[in-house]
């Protein structure tokens, strides 16, 4: 029992340390010796976890894509029950990021402009896209939208294009200037 203890450890360690550097120099610019230095555990310990980089960057981006939908969705709740509300409240979570660390961009279009097209990270960024997209959808719905697929679209492009202008602008009105732009969408999509 011990072992696995410090085998969860270990993989957090080594996730966590990857999540950061991964975030802010992007998969490409960070090396396995970089995240074994980061996390504080020797080579063979990361290679026990995970066998390639390819693995780390795909646990990576899972994890992820958990957390960032826990956000999203916990954002739109602290909006308010009505699924209006909440299409524009998601925006908070942007801000949240913003004040945590800055802004670094979306680690999906990141990931999505390094991987691939056959990669499993691609995969993931495009399976990360769907997940969102269909919870937005389903917000839509419940909103009364007479176009649901339409709106969640909409909604999409702003987040990302916040993340995007956030990166490159370093300015976080971004955000404030896409949740606006939700709020007339969600206004007027009946």
């Amino acid at each position: 029992m011990a072992t696995r203890v410090r085998k969860t450890k270990s993989e957090e360690k080594i996730l966590t340390a990857a999540a950061e550097l991964f975030y802010a120099n992007g998969l490409r610019g960070v090396g396995i010796d970089q995240v074994i230095v980061a996390s504080g555990v020797a080579k063979s310990t990361l290679y026990v976890h995970f066998h390639t980089k390819e693995e780390l960057v795909a646990a990576y981006l899972r994890r992820t894509d958990d957390s960032w939908m826990a956000q999203l969705q916990d954002a739109a709740a602290r909006a308010g029950g009505s699924p209006r509300e909440q299409l524009v409240g998601l925006f908070d979570a942007l801000t949240d990021a913003f004040d945590r660390h800055g802004f670094f961009g979306c680690p999906f279009i990141s990931a999505a402009v390094e991987a691939d097209l056959d990669s499993q990270a691609r995969a993931i960024t495009v399976q990360h896209t769907q997940r969102r997209q269909a919870w937005l959808t389903e917000l839509s719905e419940k909103a009364g939208a007479a176009a649901p697929q339409a709106l969640a679209r909409h909604i999409g492009l702003l987040i990302d294009g916040a993340l995007a202008s956030g990166r490159l602008l370093q300015d976080r009105t971004v955000v404030d200037e896409a949740k606006s732009a939700a709020r007339l969408l969600v206004a007027g999509c009946t």
